[in-house]
């Protein structure tokens, strides 16, 4: 059985399942397959990976910069952001409401020729990646992404498949997408919890 409650926009990154963004409300739908919160199996020792999907659907650039901003309330040091989506998708949107979440009120662009942009004033250092223009995965050495990575910051890197091997275990995959038969502006916002472990 589907169960369905809604949810003010402040917690709508702490809903389970998939969440639909419509008019400024948030509603939680939980997919009658989901297993979080149940308890394992008797006997059960070894680890096994989690994924916690979460969508929501953006109808303008605001509504986009808003998701960013409520994910921005969560993060802690060394949370990694894989971005996927499209020239023209939103990323630039969503990184801009990221952050300011985060406390940074500066301007925001797509760091495309330095390949990393360093935002150091907000509540956690800030590091955003453009690894479009990289000829291999070795470059990001040249720019010492593992104290990036594993450093005491946030990571979000655009064209993350391109660097698929080194990316942490642990991290959050965000995939926007256009669908120009809803309209121009609409984007369906995946963020996914990539490699995280329970008992």
């Amino acid at each position: 059985m589907v169960s369905y409650s809604s949810r003010n926009f402040a917690l709508a990154l702490f809903c389970e399942g998939k969440v639909w963004y419509t008019k400024g409300s948030i509603s939680c739908l939980r997919h009658p397959n989901d297993q979080s919160g149940t308890r394992p199996e008797a006997g059960r020792t070894a680890e096994k990976e989690r994924s916690t999907m979460r969508e929501y659907i953006s109808h303008n650039e605001a509504e986009t910069e808003k998701i960013g901003g409520s994910l921005a309330a969560r993060l802690q040091a060394g949370a990694v952001l894989a971005y996927r989506g499209g020239l023209g998708a939103g990323k630039t949107a969503f990184t801009r409401g990221l952050a300011k979440g985060l406390g940074y009120e500066g301007r925001v662009t797509s760091p495309t020729f330095t390949i990393v942009q360093e935002y150091g004033e907000g509540r956690l250092p800030f590091y955003h990646f453009d690894v479009y223009r990289i000829g291999d995965v070795e470059e990001m050495e040249e720019v010492g992404y593992e104290d990036c990575f594993y450093g005491e910051g946030v990571c979000l890197i655009e064209w993350a498949d391109l660097i698929e091997e080194i990316l942490p275990r642990e991290h959050r995959r965000i995939i926007i997408e256009k669908d120009l038969s809803k309209g121009f502006d609409y984007r369906r916002i995946t963020i996914e919890d990539r490699g995280r472990t329970e008992d």
